[in-house]
């Protein structure tokens, strides 16, 4: 069966984000006042082959831990849908 599945990568809260930060300040620089604390992250889709979804959902969540994601600074968290 083929999968997609949507990943979500951010960093963790309590990592400054350099990019969210100058966001927010355009965001108040150009007039939207009540906008603040944006936050940059990734957002990565892909497909993947398998039997079912569990092992699908295994494969998905290695490559993030091994790759798609920086454990030390970032967080992830995923779908996945049969397609």
């Amino acid at each position: 069966m083929k999968f997609l599945a949507e990943i979500n990568v951010m960093p963790l809260k309590e990592i400054l984000d350099p990019q969210g930060k100058a966001v927010t300040g355009s965001m108040k620089n150009l007039g939207f006042i009540e906008i603040s604390n944006v936050r940059i992250g990734k957002h990565i889709t892909l497909e993947i082959d398998a039997d079912n979804e569990d092992i699908a959902r295994q494969k998905v969540d290695d490559a993030c831990k091994k790759l798609l994601a920086n454990l030390i600074m970032e967080n992830y968290e995923f779908e996945i849908r049969a397609v």
